[in-house]
């Protein structure tokens, strides 16, 4: 701020002290976005996963996974999708590659997708090929049915639900649970009746009218048989067609996950909680 001195016969102003002027930097200019986007694959620190993005500034490209503690699926399947490459990748991990179009719009590197009810991140994706690839581990593997699938399959696609989404099945998690094998299926005028065996381990949630995720598709047990450790379910004729479960044959794997407030009943009842509220 400038200071003045004042007399009767004239004033005086002293000066300003001058202060080196910081430079004013430019940012450069970012190219349009492009449809190819990838993502390096690395291991990140764990502390990365609370940074912010970071963004190439010449390629508006993003250089990292994005964190997501969960998400949620509703078992309402948005599109069936082709599996176009399916195995090893140059970094020694297990790629699949998918051909898609619905999923893909508003997807971002970092973004869940069911496939056939197991939740996957987009590591990679083309919207000019309209095409995106994910990442599977060892365990996904071994605990789904995804290992039977090659080039040419069809899979069952949903991307994770937004806060404003309809709830137009259950709540999914994209956690597979298990397999169970499909025993037979049979119509019944336009419907078909399909029956799935699975453990006992799993069997125990599973109960009639109750909610079932198979390949990710939400839908509703109509019958359990405990001596033959099956279920059964019934696909009305829309379904049929929106869903892979009708194409796959007898014999054939699909992934199972079960409704997860079964799961949470057996936890609090196991724990003590209910005698603990009884004695209080």
């Amino acid at each position: 701020m400038a200071i003045f001195c004042f007399s009767l016969t004239s004033f005086s102003k002293i000066p300003k002290p001058t202060f080196p002027r910081a430079s004013i930097l430019t940012p450069p200019a970012i190219s349009p976005k492009p449809h190819l986007k990838f993502n390096p694959i690395f291991k990140p620190s764990t502390l990365s996963l609370f940074l912010p993005i970071q963004k190439n500034p010449k390629t508006h490209l993003r250089t990292r996974f994005e964190s997501h503690i969960c998400c949620l699926f509703t078992g309402i399947v948005e599109e069936v999708g082709e599996i176009k490459q399916l195995g090893i990748a140059e970094d020694g991990g297990f790629d699949m590659r998918i051909a898609a179009k619905t999923v893909l719009e508003g997807v971002n590197l970092g973004d869940s997708i069911a496939v056939n009810g197991t939740c996957l991140t987009v590591a990679e994706f083309d919207t000019q090929l309209s095409e995106f690839t994910v990442g599977l581990a060892p365990e996904t593997l071994r605990k789904t049915s995804l290992i039977e699938l090659g080039p040419g399959s069809l899979v069952n696609l949903e991307r994770a639900v937004q806060p404003t989404s309809r709830m137009g099945g259950h709540f999914v998690q994209g956690h597979v649970d298990g397999t169970g094998e499909i025993v037979s299926k049979e119509p019944e005028g336009d419907s078909l009746w399909i029956k799935v065996k699975t453990g006992k381990e799993l069997l125990k949630y599973i109960v009639p009218k109750g909610f079932i995720a198979v390949d990710g598709t939400s839908l509703t047990v109509v019958d359990v048989f405990d001596d033959e450790e099956c279920f059964n379910f019934m696909l009305v004729a829309y379904t049929q067609e929106k869903v892979v479960i009708p194409l796959k044959n007898v014999g054939q794997k699909v992934n199972l996950e079960v409704d997860i407030l079964g799961k949470y009943v057996e936890r609090l009842l196991s724990s003590g909680f209910v005698d603990s509220i009884k004695s209080s």
